[in-house]
């Protein structure tokens, strides 16, 4: 029981820095930009040319790992990233700093997927929601808290800093994994054929449609967080970073929250959380501009997305349980071309109608993650129990 926890705590820190690498530098753009002396928009390529490199090998290359020993795929996707943060530091120029994030970029897929398949299979029977729900938690901190340590570190010091931190959190799993983590060698490996031949079920690519609503839905709000505390709600900026440590707290809480419900009744959790969401969805949309009740609205927000995490994760894997390797990598795909297309729209409602509108987008994608839930549960009933 120990070693397993160990491995599990392993895991969720390689996840956690390979995330905090791919998200923290939001908080930072504008530094970034007037460093190297190019245009904001051009730093934010560091940002959507990751996520697009993440959402084009999500598919392939972990199918294509599946077969190698899992310790070592994971020592080699870490020394990957070490030695991308370590050309970060001393990057002479944008194109190569550039470079050093897109080139580990493609290696992102590989291993989360590994990280949320090793969870589940070692986890007791009934029991794998709950185990991958504490590598999910790596992964929310590395989105929710990256980005305020992140830009704590750089503000306090400088962006090299803040590239050593990333540097140093990749450093510790690789340490970590390659003295604790035992060989994992691969005894039953899927042909790639069979685990493609998954996309035949209708079932999973309904899943992947709840995947894609639920990533947008919780992206058109989270990219614009802080637009909206500072625009709508006018809080401080003392408050502004108390409020998303806030945020990222409450989301840790979550996803222990959601791998519990899921534990519990799966297919109830997930047909129960988009309405829980767009209620205090709704609810913020009126009370936005009070600080008071917004910081605990940000708690019920932070929650709810982790929660929301960890069903999108769960309703995938489960539609094709016997192919875990490329179902996680069509996961961390189609949650990537999420983030991407709810940042648009959220983008899109900021210009066009106002910052407090992003609410309503993240509503609408909810609503739309909810009817395609229930068509899952109406039309394959026993789908939503498998996993």
């Amino acid at each position: 029981m120990k070693s397993n926890r160990l491995l599990i705590f392993i895991l969720a820190v390689g996840v956690f820095g390979i995330l905090t690498t791919e998200m923290g530098v939001i908080g930072i753009l504008p530094s970034i930009a007037e460093q190297f002396d190019v245009s904001v928009p051009r730093a934010g390529l560091m940002v959507s040319l990751f996520a697009l490199a993440v959402a084009i090998s999500g598919p392939i290359l972990p199918v294509m790992f599946s077969g190698i020993n899992r310790k070592a795929v994971m020592l080699l996707v870490l020394g990957i990233f070490v030695i991308g943060n370590v050309i970060s530091i001393f990057a002479s120029s944008f194109s190569v700093l550039l470079l050093a994030r897109v080139i580990p970029a493609f290696l992102h897929p590989v291993y989360c997927s590994l990280a949320l398949t090793v969870a589940a299979l070692s986890a007791k029977p009934g029991e794998a929601p709950k185990a991958v729900s504490r590598v999910v938690l790596g992964v929310t901190a590395g989105m929710i808290l990256g980005v305020p340590i992140t830009n704590y570190v750089a503000s306090g010091t400088s962006i090299e800093r803040a590239m050593i931190f990333f540097a140093i959190v990749n450093l510790l799993a690789f340490v970590a994994t390659l003295i604790f983590v035992p060989s994992m060698p691969v005894k039953d490996k899927l042909p790639v054929g069979t685990q493609v031949s998954v996309l035949k079920k209708p079932v999973l690519w309904l899943a992947i449609v709840t995947v894609l609503f639920i990533n947008s839905s919780i992206a058109s709000i989270n990219s614009f967080i802080t637009e909206y505390l500072g625009t709508v709600t006018q809080i401080s900026d003392a408050t502004l970073t108390f409020a998303l440590f806030l945020l990222g707290i409450a989301s840790l809480l979550g996803n222990l929250a959601g791998g519990r419900f899921l534990t519990k009744n799966a297919a109830k959790t997930a047909l129960w959380f988009p309405i829980a969401l767009g209620i205090v969805l709704l609810l913020s949309f009126l009370t936005g501009t009070s600080p008071i009740p917004m910081l605990i609205t940000i708690m019920l927000w932070g929650i709810f997305f982790a929660i929301g995490n960890n069903v999108a994760q769960y309703w995938i894997t489960s539609a094709a349980p016997e192919a875990p390797d490329f179902v996680n990598g069509l996961y961390l795909s189609f949650g990537n071309l999420g983030v991407t297309i709810g940042t648009a729209i959220g983008g899109y409602l900021i210009s066009g109608m106002g910052t407090k509108y992003i609410v309503l987008g993240g509503i609408a994608f909810m609503v739309l993650a909810w009817f395609s839930i229930l068509l899952r549960n109406y039309k394959f009933s026993s789908g939503s129990q498998e996993g």
